[in-house]
């Protein structure tokens, strides 16, 4: 364990989703930022990809008068390309943004090093491995500058690298700069996920699995490569879960420690707040229901929702359609369900028909074409969701009690159709649900919690194990419910889910209260407040193991 002797003086952390909202990874930075600022105000610095160049970045704040004495010797000197400001989130940490391309040109020569000092194979590298790799390395790059412009050789510094496309900046900073405390956390493992997603058995065989056989078989050798190296050289290997952290020791061959995910509420509404912006919601999500469907939905309906990645498997989505269409068989079921997906696609961009309704009051008559889904796809034939609805011969017809609306676009306030933030909308929905298969953490349900909205995930996401922790109660009273789920067991878990759901049609108005004050309570447990600790060990951590290194 960390000696815990030693003072954090400087952080670096770097993502591709700093300042870059792609995916969960995005959540994890910036809600922890505050609690970050509140124990190292500005001694925290984040470093992101500089790709906006059509457009500025909504998260970024550029100040030229931040670090401008450095800035000056960074562009001169170092011939570094960045913008330095503040990340418009809670806490507002200094944030630099680099432009990598001027790497490209070098890109063998930094493959070789790579290769020569680490055995990383980037031979066989293909998709967005040079992008990553290309950023990765002009962060190792800035940081050594920074480092050495401040003369930081005696200060506690440490640098933090998230995933595998920022395993060649932990290499760099190991090689370059051996005083500094180097992490690197896998929030999921690269060849993990692609057994996952390859619909091959990741769990009941995990034990067996050879990860560079498996990586040569499935195409991922550099991505896989690069992301053993960082984990098995930096001073602290990090994950988000218990389940991930079984994943890590076989597939990366090293153990890591446990740094749960935590959330920062502090922007959630509450109050008489909260209750304007459920209302809010509902009438929105009601309102395009009615106007794709072309008949009236009642007030009471339960509004269900699943979101994320488009992992159709992983997400499990594939469960998530197959439980409503059980549930439209359920003879007792008395309320309108209407289950939205809410999975960013390859959209062509906002239905014109639909829009056209929207801008009219009056209720229409008649359904439009294709009633389930609110933005044009470019692959309508080949959309793994509209095939689903289509075998299931889903068709959103008035006599269904059950209703499917897939809402393929990102909720970013400027869809053309709800015009709302995904937050704006979740905080709406009566219920959500994430039967994840492959899910190191799961934001999703943790958010929806936070948002008092209740939640079913999975046992196979690393927040449903700990909810089962912290004493998940069977059913729905506690504001969650965990379902078991394996490899095999698609079946069990889409009835589980079904008869859920149809519960939560049976409650009364205090009866959801209840459950929603439920989840709020549940959530509460799982904020920074109570996770940050762990991220302050494993800083301490990795400085005693760089100060160890440095008395040989």
């Amino acid at each position: 364990m960390a000696k815990k002797n030693s003072k954090t003086d400087y952080i670096f952390e770097t993502s591709w989703e700093v300042c870059n909202k792609v995916g969960g990874i995005y959540t994890v930075l910036s809600t922890r930022a505050k609690s970050m600022q509140d124990l190292h105000k500005d001694k925290v610095i984040f470093i992101g990809p500089d790709v906006w160049t059509k457009e500025k970045s909504p998260w970024f704040e550029e100040d030229e008068n931040i670090l401008a004495d450095w800035k000056k010797v960074a562009s001169a000197q170092d011939n570094l390309k960045i913008r330095i400001g503040r990340w418009d989130v809670p806490g507002k940490p200094i944030v630099i943004l680099v432009n990598f391309n001027q790497f490209y040109s070098r890109k063998d020569t930094i493959y070789a090093e790579m290769w020569n000092e680490f055995g990383v194979d980037s031979l066989h590298a293909y998709g967005d491995y040079d992008e990553s790799c290309m950023f990765a390395y002009a962060t190792g790059v800035v940081i050594e500058s920074f480092y050495k412009f401040h003369k930081l050789e005696k200060k506690n510094v440490v640098a933090h690298f998230n995933e595998w496309m920022l395993g060649m900046g932990a290499l760099y900073v190991k090689k370059h700069l051996p005083r500094i405390g180097t992490l690197f956390t896998t929030h999921a493992t690269s060849i993990g996920r692609s057994i996952a997603g390859n619909g091959k058995p990741l769990y009941n065989y995990l034990a067996a699995y050879d990860s560079d056989q498996m990586a040569r078989e499935l195409n991922m050798t550099a991505k896989h490569s690069v992301e053993k190296a960082a984990a098995q050289q930096v001073d602290c290997f990090t994950t988000v879960s218990d389940i991930t952290a079984r994943e890590c020791k076989q597939l990366l061959h090293r153990e890591p420690i446990v740094t749960p995910n935590g959330f920062e509420k502090d922007f959630i509404p509450t109050g008489e707040a909260h209750e304007k912006k459920r209302i809010a919601a509902r009438k929105a999500l009601i309102n395009v229901t009615e106007k794709l469907l072309g008949y009236e939905i009642e007030n009471d309906a339960l509004l269900v929702a699943t979101s994320g990645r488009y992992e159709y498997r992983n997400k499990g989505i594939d469960v998530f359609i197959d439980s409503m269409a059980r549930l439209e068989k359920i003879k007792q079921l008395q309320k309108d369900v209407i289950a939205f997906i809410m999975v960013p696609a390859w959209i062509d961009g906002p239905r014109a028909d639909l829009q056209e309704r929207l801008a009219k009051k009056k209720i229409p008559k008649d359904q439009l074409n294709h009633p389930y889904v609110t933005h044009w796809l470019r692959n309508m034939n080949h959309d793994s969701v509209l095939n689903q609805l289509d075998y299931l011969k889903i068709e959103n017809k008035k006599e269904d009690k059950v209703k499917i609306v897939f809402v393929p676009s990102y909720l970013n306030g400027s869809d053309g159709i709800f015009n709302m933030t995904y937050y704006d909308l979740l905080i709406g929905m009566d219920l959500t649900v994430f039967p994840s298969y492959y899910e190191p953490w799961g934001y999703t349900p943790h958010e929806s919690i936070a948002f008092s909205v209740p939640t079913i995930t999975t046992t196979l996401a690393g927040f449903g194990l700990w909810m089962r922790k912290m004493g998940d109660e069977r059913g729905m009273s506690d504001g969650a419910e965990v379902i078991k789920r394996d490899d095999y067991n698609f079946i069990e878990v889409s009835e589980d889910i079904c008869n859920r759901i149809f519960e939560m049609t049976t409650k009364s108005e205090e009866q959801e209260v209840l459950l929603r004050e439920s989840a709020l309570d549940r959530a509460g447990l799982a904020d920074w407040a109570h996770f940050y600790k762990y991220y302050e060990d494993a800083y301490a951590l990795a400085l005693d193991e760089a100060q160890e290194r440095n008395k040989i």
